[in-house]
């Protein structure tokens, strides 16, 4: 019995670590894809990009990046300190409908906001029709600029600053700020010097994730024609067929977007000594009449301008549309947005159980290695997954044809490439990491003590997973699962380069309309996708909500 019971926990244990190394496995193909297109390419090729667009691509790139980051930690770590320090009119529910912006992807508010601001929209119009003045008898901002995509990323990104400098905020004890109010120093005085450089690097990490999803986004630089390496990627595959072109800068921004990964986790790992003891309740700072005012002025703006608004705006279009949202075309795209997203989401929590599981029985060197190469997918845009899966699995493909052409006169044709499996593994890939910091948060609070008793009880692997940390972690598993679930119905740029023919989803039919400047038209699956990417920031507000009143 004691061998049957051994070869069958080191059965259990080859099957998980198995399918950790197929994970792993997964992971790293679009990494090692990207390299050798890259290599694959000519120094003529490099050449000419680093002549012609890649200056311009690196220059707009930083310049969006530091924008974004910019005006994410001042309006993130603003908000949070104003709603968790201070008292002041709306707080309670402005402290929920802060993180609201969140659900919205920021194509969808550029295409809200040119419907309102640009040449013909509503108030140039108005503008033109009030004062008479003519096309070119007066200066108005542009909203198809690199500064339009700054404050539309900026918008609905802010967020995850405002959430973890939230959290940072709320944990640090009231004696440090009180002794520099006692030594003269004003309510901001005593924020600039204490409170900001506690939470620091609670805010640092937030501010990385912001550049991380920034370097990403292509719906919204493509719509307004911002030239960033995200946009040169697809233009390169597609508008130029030239996929060694595309490889290489692919290969560029990866290496960005790793180095940003590199100081999430540094950033991340040092923020420690911002969860102290709250060694004394912290009492809210009476404001003035008018800082008041400022205060509940300063949290209003980014959700008026970043939910309200948007909203207001989608839904007038979406009214003189004529897109019917139940017809059969349209219940396709639904259809196809939420199989991909709920494989995509089951995929991954399932995933990040067994990685994690695993590290947490045996914790070891390919255990670790396993999970930080699943989490860097975050931190790499969807169009460099695309172009390094796409690579390897066609060179596969096409080898695979020929030689049973060859062999038995039989076109295997494409058998990965195009696949809806391969964009569930874009997917897997790009989202992985949420799932498992949700599933890391959940399992913190697990003590070690749970899994010796579960042990001693006789359950093995899947049993202590089934048994007990599946009804420990139900809703950290759900949130991750949430997370995913969303990310998926926003994801658009590894969507259109790897979806199958004819295979379209509400983010890809958003941006065609949108392409094509039928805004009315985008504005219904665009309405659609915030309306469903509501649903785990809700859930999550409700969390923040029970904390701290």
């Amino acid at each position: 019995m004691n061998s049957q019971g051994s070869f069958k926990r080191s059965a259990v244990r080859g099957a998980f670590t198995a399918i950790a190394v197929t994970v792993t496995i997964i992971c790293v193909i679009p990494y090692v894809g990207v390299l050798a297109a890259a290599a694959s390419g000519s120094l003529e090729t490099l050449s000419q990009l680093a002549q012609t667009v890649l200056g311009r691509y690196t220059a707009t790139t930083l310049i969006l990046v530091a924008l974004v980051m910019t005006g994410s930690a001042i309006i993130g770590a603003g908000a949070a300190w104003l709603v968790t320090m201070t008292e002041f009119p709306g707080r309670r529910w402005l402290e929920i409908a802060l993180a609201l912006p969140l659900a919205f992807p920021a194509y969808v508010l550029a295409y809200g906001y040119t419907h309102v601001l640009d040449h013909p929209g509503v108030v140039q119009t108005m503008l033109r029709d009030i004062t008479g003045w003519g096309p070119r008898d007066y200066w108005f901002p542009e909203i198809r600029s690199i500064g339009g995509a700054a404050l539309m990323l900026t918008l609905v990104l802010y967020p995850y600053v405002y959430l973890l400098a939230r959290a940072a905020f709320a944990a640090q004890g009231a004696s440090t700020f009180l002794a520099a109010r006692v030594l003269g120093r004003s309510p901001f005085a005593a924020f600039m010097s204490v409170s900001l450089p506690m939470a620091r690097p609670a805010i640092a990490s937030g501010v990385m994730l912001v550049a991380m999803e920034t370097i990403a986004d292509f719906g919204t630089v493509a719509y307004f024609g911002v030239q960033t390496f995200a946009v040169g990627i697809y233009t390169s595959w597609f508008t130029m067929a030239d996929r060694a072109a595309a490889a290489q800068l692919a290969l560029g921004l990866l290496s960005f977007a790793l180095l940003l990964a590199m100081l999430e986790r540094t950033s991340r790992g040092g923020a420690k000594y911002a969860n102290g003891r709250r060694n004394a309740p912290m009492q809210r700072i009476a404001l003035g009449k008018g800082q008041r005012l400022a205060a509940s002025a300063f949290c209003l703006t980014p959700v008026l301008l970043g939910v309200l608004l948007p909203v207001l705006a989608l839904g007038t279009m979406a009214i003189g549309s004529e897109q019917d949202l139940l017809s059969p075309r349209y219940l396709g795209f639904i259809k196809n947005s939420l199989m991909l997203a709920s494989i995509a989401a089951v995929l991954a929590v399932t995933a990040a159980l067994v990685l994690g599981t695993l590290h947490r029985v045996r914790a070891n060197r390919l255990t670790g290695t396993s999970l930080y190469l699943a989490r860097i997918g975050y931190a790499v845009p969807g169009g460099v997954i695309a172009v390094g899966l796409l690579v390897p699995f066609a060179a596969f493909d096409n080898a695979l044809d020929a030689w049973m052409r060859a062999t038995f006169d039989i076109s295997t044709g494409l058998l990965f490439t195009g696949s809806i499996w391969l964009l569930i593994f874009a997917y897997l890939i790009r989202f992985l990491a949420a799932a498992i910091g949700a599933y890391e948060g959940g399992i913190a609070t697990v003590g070690p003590n749970m899994d010796a008793a579960a042990r001693t009880l006789g359950k093995d692997m899947p049993g202590l997973v089934r048994h007990v940390h599946v009804p420990l972690l139900r809703t950290s598993l759900l949130t991750a699962g949430l997370i995913v679930f969303v990310d998926v119905m926003k994801e658009l740029p590894a969507t259109l380069i790897m979806r199958p023919f004819n295979y379209d989803t509400l983010a890809v039919q958003a941006y065609r309309l949108a392409s094509d400047e039928r805004l009315e038209g985008a504005a219904v699956p665009s309405l659609v996708i915030a309306a469903i990417g509501l649903i785990p920031v809700v859930l999550l507000c409700r969390r923040i909500g029970k904390g701290r009143a």
